[in-house]
């Protein structure tokens, strides 16, 4: 398989699908220069402006005007930039796509793809680092996708332009220059709610998604000079979310540990760990525990910045934590 970044592998998924069904099209700010980070590069070449269409800055015009093109039959790829700038157009996603097929008891579908960029970059501060993952699962009628690896970047988002409900679709902005093997094939669709195996492992199960679970590798790998298996899980989708992986792997290890970038309280980790409580209780040798980042806003300092990251070093002595309980 050739090699590709993780930007590049969305590209392609995207032109794929453009090529292979004329009502795929995207629209946003500065799609026709190639987008902010140039994940839409060279694309107006292809399809031209109608297709990879430029948008003022309006962030609830963008996706309200998307949520009516798909209403009537498109499949709108809307580019918010930013997650943290996908919250001006809150009410269009949460309030209309989410809920529009069953509020119309299934005579109208929205298959829209919102894809709104996640994480901490490069100093960017407290307005342009959140990870909102959490936000959207917990609301019905949206499919919620957190794409950890550059093969899963183009088959995630090949499954979500093809999805016939809204997909928020966060990809992280560290990720962008990560290169590794990508197949090919115009049909390699990752379907929803089918978890990724990392790592094998006996000791204990660490559940993670989008870059955390390249953090998490390299805990595993630190922990495994220890003499420590630890087996990893990257969930690739929130919702609909693998729970049968997790039990599955947490049966095994006996323990849990869910690491996520995003603030702990109230993070996606806290259903994972509610659920794994839940059904294993009396089998688990350890109480579940999570690492996520302090709720605090996100500062532009990097000394600041690296205080509120999870890192490598937290994730191991969790799991120390874990194997000492």
């Amino acid at each position: 398989m050739p090699r590709m970044t993780y930007l590049d592998a969305g590209r392609t998924a995207l032109a794929e699908e453009m090529r292979r069904d004329a009502a795929v099209w995207a629209v946003g700010e500065d799609l026709g220069r190639g987008g902010v980070f140039g994940q839409y590069r060279g694309l107006v070449d292809e399809f031209g402006p109608e297709r990879i269409s430029d948008a003022p800055i309006s962030e609830a015009c963008i996706l309200g005007a998307a949520v009516g093109a798909a209403m009537m039959g498109t499949r709108p790829v809307v580019e918010l930039r930013f997650s943290d700038f996908a919250l001006c157009a809150i009410d269009e996603l949460v309030n209309q796509a989410a809920k529009a097929r069953y509020m119309f008891g299934g005579q109208t579908k929205v298959p829209l793809v919102v894809r709104e960029p996640i994480g901490m970059w490069r100093s960017s501060a407290a307005q342009h680092s959140q990870s909102l993952e959490a936000w959207y699962a917990h609301i019905p009628g949206l499919v919620v996708v957190c794409p950890a690896t550059p093969a899963d970047n183009k088959g995630l988002l090949k499954a979500a332009i093809r999805c016939d409900d809204p997909v928020v679709y966060m990809e992280h902005k560290s990720l962008w220059p990560l290169e590794d093997e990508v197949p090919e094939d115009t049909e390699h669709v990752v379907p929803f709610g089918q978890a990724r195996l990392a790592r094998e492992g006996r000791d204990a199960t660490i559940v993670s998604w989008s870059r955390q679970v390249h953090v998490a590798a390299a805990a595993a790998e630190a922990l495994a000079h220890e003499g420590v298996e630890v087996e990893l899980i990257d969930l690739r989708t929130l919702w609909p979310w693998d729970k049968a992986a997790v039990v599955r792997s947490v049966e095994k290890t006996g323990r849990l540990l869910v690491a996520q970038e995003s603030v702990s309280v109230a993070g996606f980790g806290a259903e994972v760990a509610a659920t794994v409580a839940e059904r294993l209780h009396r089998r688990l040798k350890a109480p579940v525990r999570r690492v996520g980042a302090p709720r605090i806003p996100i500062s532009y300092a990097p000394p600041l910045e690296d205080a509120a990251r999870v890192t490598e070093a937290a994730i191991v002595k969790a799991i120390h934590d874990l194997l000492a309980a």
